[in-house]
């Protein structure tokens, strides 16, 4: 040791500690007495970290991106697939930059009711999980597109509600079943919404994957809190457990005992000892209930807007996602947040919340007041769209509401809203291709066709209405009747009532319209063939008969049109002499002997003559039974009539047809009425596509009708819609129908519709709609109720309920019946109607002017020559 160094001592360490801790006194004391400076100096890195973040959070908000989920009508998914597709959520909350702040890592799914469709439902979250969220694990049954962005327009009253987790934090939400859907309470709360009125409502459930350092401290609180109770209890128990033992010990009953026993009280050691009850073990797993494990735990927040322009409706409406909300209510349940005094609501409409509230509306920002944990399972019921178990309201954007004139509107009845609202409601006419109507007689079938009709009718469009029993005439003449129709109308009556009947005339061999010989010779045999049962294995030589037949009084009606002589056509009656008078079918023959194809002259030159008279029989007994009915005899015997349904058509025509019964006359009647419909539609080829006017036909009692011509029917519902004509059909029972005509019906039907009926009868019509409603819900239906479905652009709609139109009720102001009589006569006279008897006479002689027309086309045919030609 140098002894010129001083002495070691301690007072030099003990010195800079006494100034240190006389530097930090005094510190302490400026900083109490300025405590502001610190305050403010806080508060400015409090703020300038904010405002950093939430620069980082707006910025990271505008690289959001949205998905539409558009579920089938057969979309029923399992709890794995919902399970999965929350993970999938939960995972995509988190496909954010490095940087983004953690209020914007969350993925948003909203439910927003607008008058667009009963529910749409929206997925928004990061631009980086759009990959992971477009496939879905609900596979085709839910379509995803990209979604538009939503710019609403400013309503004059707005609500808005945050809805937070009450209840115990540990305990879950109630166990929604599926069936029914889990989000049926929601749609019921937005059912009622007007889009006239500007009513909104939407739903925003941000989901975010649970912070780990807040998910610990809550859980060492809960632990906490729950090892404290146990403590409180046992002390209490322990209080309890003495109070008892010391009132034993006091009481006369215990103190004879000791007496009895040789004991006294006071010669004892004292009172007995009590062993107070030990704390029971707290189980993390029962303390912390959904929040002991990590997996599928996420963070929500719940956001409510409520909208409209008339005041007091968005406060409803709120009140009702409310409700609905309670839904999901059990051990926790989601409750408003904010406080009520009296009349007001303290809450998000009001400071100092809105703000807040406002920009995590539209920035998507995840910040609950509260951590709102749940665990997936929990969301079951929000994390899809609308399953097949939710029953969707009919709104006006899903059906359109019928507008009296309008030709692009077709009537098809009266829907009651849930609200009790009443509308007319349509299907656009440019997809309403074809029609079925089932249910008993009486339910209303008819009347809803009418009212149809009758509204197409008055907005400009063309019609055919065929009603075998002729009732349908009466009940519709009085809302028809109007001076605008009356040139369009024209009734053909084969019923023949009344003291001096008048009948319309139809030749269907006529060739005044230029109309192909062989389409009117095949569409008449078809007729004959499809009536009376014949093919090419049970009846193959009358059907060449008839054939070669027609085809020879065809071309002689070719001929005569093209000598401007259309008076001297043929007509059906005269098969029968062209087979049996071999005078007439000389002169025929001669007279288009260049107007038939080699085939037929060498049939009439080598086949026919080696045919037996009895051959002919088959081919003119039905012929003969319509030459005995007056009626038809009057109405087919005329050589130009004045029925012409492609005239019709192209003109936007109202026709209508009464056959006059369902007997075997008249089933033959009908199917040459149907079969030239066909071909007429057919024959619309040669118009462009684009000035083909629309028409449509509707057929009451198909049943009869089919009977008739079950193929020309089938035809019908299969090629019509190529060329503009829709087909309307009722029928009381769909399994009486013949098998092609019922698969042609039930397969390309735009419009599916069934009053009531048996069970049975109703089956196969509720079979289509997959039993939704069951036959026993269609059975049960009130009279001129229907169910029905729909197609609107491009989708089906329903089956939905509708009340069929009452004309009396609907087109109340239509009616017109003092025109009625009037109305009729113009009808009549526009389809040439004339007295039976003077149709009769003319139809006897008409083979007569045949005969002159044929002697002055040839000539010099010298009838013995070209009799042994042909015999």
């Amino acid at each position: 040791m140098d002894p010129a160094a001083p002495p070691l001592t301690l007072a030099a360490p003990v010195g800079d500690a006494i100034g240190l801790l006389s530097g930090l006194a005094a510190v302490a004391g400026w900083l109490l007495i300025h405590w502001y400076l610190l305050g403010l100096f806080v508060a400015g890195c409090w703020g300038l970290a904010e405002w950093v973040v939430r620069r980082l959070a707006r910025k990271a908000s505008a690289e959001r991106m949205a998905l539409e989920l558009i579920p089938a009508r057969h979309f029923d998914p399992g709890l794995e697939e919902i399970f999965r597709r929350g993970v999938q959520l939960a995972r995509a909350s988190t496909s954010m930059p490095w940087w983004a702040p953690r209020r914007t890592k969350a993925v948003q799914v909203r439910l927003r009711a607008d008058g667009s469709s009963p529910l749409r439902y929206r997925i928004e979250g990061p631009a980086g999980g759009e990959r992971l969220l477009s496939i879905t694990p609900f596979g085709p049954a839910v379509t995803v597109k990209r979604g538009r962005p939503v710019v609403d327009k400013p309503r004059k009253h707005v609500v808005r509600a945050e809805f937070i987790l009450r209840g115990k934090p540990t305990a879950p939400l109630r166990d929604v079943p599926l069936d029914p859907d889990p989000l049926q309470p929601l749609i019921d709360a937005v059912s009622d919404l007007r889009a006239g009125l500007g009513d909104l409502a939407e739903l925003r459930l941000d989901i975010q994957r649970a912070p780990k350092w807040t998910l610990r401290a809550t859980r060492v609180q809960l632990m906490s809190d729950a090892r404290r109770r146990e403590r409180r209890e046992a002390q209490r128990a322990t209080r309890w457990l003495r109070q008892d033992a010391g009132g034993v010990e006091d009481s006369l009953g215990w103190q004879l005992q000791q007496l009895i026993g040789g004991k006294s009280a006071g010669s004892g050691g004292g009172r007995r000892l009590v062993m107070p009850p030990v704390p029971r073990r707290v189980e993390p797993t029962e303390a912390l209930g959904k929040l002991a494990d990590d997996d599928h735990l996420v963070r929500v927040q719940l956001l409510v807007m409520c909208a409209s322009d008339t005041e007091g409706r968005a406060e409803a409406r709120l009140a009702q996602l409310q409700a609905a909300l309670d839904v999901f209510g059990g051990g926790s349940r989601w409750a408003m947040r904010g406080w009520h005094l009296g009349p007001w609501r303290l809450g998000a409409d009001r400071w100092p919340s809105r703000r807040g509230f406002e920009r995590r509306w539209e920035l998507g920002h995840c910040q609950p007041p509260r951590p709102n944990w749940v665990r997936l399972e929990e969301l079951t019921g929000l994390l899809k769209p609308p399953t097949r178990h939710c029953r969707l309201p009919l709104l006006a954007s899903d059906l359109p509401t019928f507008e009296f004139g309008n030709p692009e509107l077709l009537l098809q009845g009266i829907h009651q809203g849930p609200d009790g609202r009443r509308r007319l409601v349509a299907t656009y006419a440019r997809e309403t291709l074809f029609e079925v109507g089932v249910g008993k007689a009486g339910g209303g079938k008819t009347e809803r066709a009418l009212a149809q009709a009758i509204g197409w009718a008055h907005a400009g469009g063309g019609l055919m209405f065929v009603d075998p029993h002729r009732d349908s005439w009466p009940r519709a003449l009085p809302f028809l009747a109007h001076d605008t129709l009356a040139d369009r109308i024209a009734l053909i009556d084969l019923g023949a009532h009344g003291p001096a009947p008048q009948v319309s005339s139809w030749n269907p061999l006529d060739m005044r319209q230029g109309q192909a010989g062989h389409e009117v010779v095949e569409a008449t045999a078809d007729a004959f063939a499809s009536v009376l049962g014949w093919d090419d294995a049970t009846a193959p030589r009358a059907l060449t008969i008839l054939t070669a037949a027609l085809a020879v009084l065809v071309a002689v009606n070719a001929a005569a049109c093209q000598a401007g002589r259309p008076d001297d056509q043929t007509t059906l009656f005269h098969v029968r002499p062209l087979l049996t008078d071999p005078a007439f079918r000389t002169t025929a023959l001669a007279g288009v002997e260049g107007r038939l194809d080699d085939e037929t002259r060498a049939w009439w030159q080598t086949v026919f003559p080696t045919l037996p008279p009895d051959a002919f029989a088959v081919v003119l007994n039905p012929l003969a039974r319509l030459a005995a009915n007056p009626v038809t005899r009057a109405f087919l015997g005329q050589a130009a009539g004045v029925y012409n349904i492609r005239t019709a058509m192209d003109s936007k025509m109202i026709v209508w047809v009464c056959p006059g019964g369902n007997g075997p006359t008249d089933r033959l009647i009908t199917a040459l009425l149907a079969r030239d419909l066909l071909r007429a539609v057919r024959s619309r080829r040669d118009v462009p596509e684009a000035r083909r006017m629309p028409f449509r036909a509707y057929f009451d009692e198909l049943i009869t009708l089919t009977g008739a011509a079950p193929e020309t029917i089938a035809s019908m519902f299969e090629d019509f819609r190529k060329y503009r004509v829709h087909v309307h059909g009722m029928t009381q029972l769909l399994a009486r129908l013949p098998g092609p005509v019922r698969l042609s019906l039930v397969q390309n039907a735009s419009s599916l519709a069934s009053t009531a009926g048996s069970q049975s009868a109703i089956a196969p019509v509720t079979a289509e709609w997959g039993d939704e409603p069951g036959p026993d819900v269609v059975a049960a239906l009130d009279r001129f109720d229907h169910y029905v479905s729909l197609t609107v652009r491009g989708r089906r709609v329903g089956p939905v309920k509708i009340t069929g139109p009452h004309l009396d009720d609907v087109f109340a102001a239509y009616a017109r019946p003092d025109n009625a009589a009037a109305f009729e006569r113009a009808a009549r006279t526009t389809a040439g109607t004339v007295p039976l008897d003077e149709l009769t006479a003319r139809a006897r002689d008409q083979l007569g002017r045949v005969n002159a027309f044929l002697a002055q086309l040839t000539p010099t045919t010298t009838p013995d020559s070209q009799e042994k030609t042909y015999k």
